[in-house]
């Protein structure tokens, strides 16, 4: 294989509700923690043992708006999307990195807004241009 791939896949569950900051010029983006669990058991104590793991997901623009909308703290979601480190500055000046996931695709698996559970889960696939998503046809979604 000659080429390279940064693809991250994550099934979990909100640790907050989304937030968004909105930009001059319209743009946004939204954040929010997402908790994965990996579960086993001791062998020596036979006591079950669980470890959480946390990402920090991004979201842009309208898919940031879907997000904020239909999720909050506690809900599933699946994403799909590129890892990132990011450098920033603290309040004093020292270098700070925050490794996150840009996210590309993401399918709410429940959401705060369900009435159903034997709904359908609503699928957005965000496009190469940040500013374009599309939603499958199977979702509620209102436009």
């Amino acid at each position: 294989m000659t080429g390279t791939l940064n693809k991250v896949i994550l099934i979990g569950h909100l640790g907050d509700d989304v937030k968004i900051h909105n930009f001059e010029g319209g743009g946004c983006i939204g954040r929010f923690p997402l908790a994965t669990n990996e579960s086993y058991t001791n062998k020596q104590t036979n006591e079950k043992v669980t470890n959480t793991e946390w990402h920090n997901i991004v979201v842009r623009n309208k898919a940031a708006e879907i997000c904020q909308k239909y999720l909050s703290k506690g809900d599933k979601v699946y994403v799909e999307g590129r890892i990132k480190t990011r450098k920033w500055q603290d309040d004093k000046g020292i270098d700070r990195y925050s490794t996150e996931v840009n996210c590309q695709e993401f399918t709410f698996l429940n959401t705060k807004n369900e009435t159903n559970p034997s709904s359908s889960n609503t699928h957005v696939q965000v496009e190469s241009n940040p500013n374009v998503e599309s939603a499958s046809e199977n979702d509620d979604l209102p436009f």
